[in-house]
């Protein structure tokens, strides 16, 4: 009964994350509830394992990603694949500061126009291994560190999927942002001088 309660109140007040989380991760609240379900049933499983006083949202995380990288081979039949064509050319903060916005002024001005949600199917549509990173930081504002944790990678592969996935976002979020009238595109002439 004593393990149950130090179970509980190590990791319960970390589900409203797991399962934000999760819904990320699978797109579909069943899915999301089974891998937290999951990631719960993992856990309370290896909790003798678990050493007090070490950061249990941590250690939740990776065993929430592990579950959905187990379920996620075996449902993906070819991985997918993201082009970064164009990224390092495209800067959405740089478009929108000639136009005449500054500093926090260009997040506020995105946000106004294209809406929470628009930036949130925007971080769903990334590739799952950005998407995690990208979450995991910008959402769950876990560290460098504890997504290496969580996700099981080195830190280095942490902060170039977060730049990428970042940089995906903002290619995607850039193209809202054109579509909503924010700025214009880019002079046909500028781009065909290129090739």
């Amino acid at each position: 009964m004593d393990r149950t309660a130090r179970f509980e109140r190590e990791t319960l007040e970390h589900l409203d994350a797991l399962y934000r989380t999760a819904l990320r991760m699978t797109g579909h609240a069943q899915d999301a509830e089974d891998l937290v379900q999951e990631t719960y049933l993992r856990a309370f499983r290896a909790f003798d394992r678990f050493q007090p006083g070490t950061n249990a949202r941590a250690w939740l995380f990776k065993i929430l990603t592990n579950a959905f990288i187990n379920s996620y081979r075996k449902r993906a039949a070819a991985p997918r694949t993201a082009s970064l064509e164009d990224a390092e050319a495209f800067s959405l903060y740089h478009r929108l500061q000639r136009t005449g916005s500054a500093g926090a002024e260009v997040e506020d001005q995105v946000l106004d126009a294209l809406g929470a949600e628009a930036i949130r199917l925007a971080i769903d549509a990334l590739p799952p291994p950005f998407r995690m990173t990208v979450h995991l930081a910008d959402v769950e504002g876990l560290s460098y560190e504890e997504i290496t944790e969580a996700l099981g990678i080195k830190k280095g592969t942490v902060m170039s999927r977060l730049f990428r996935g970042r940089r995906l976002l903002e290619h995607t979020l850039g193209e809202q942002a054109q579509a909503a009238g924010l700025f214009r595109s880019r002079q046909p002439e500028a781009q065909g001088a290129r090739t």
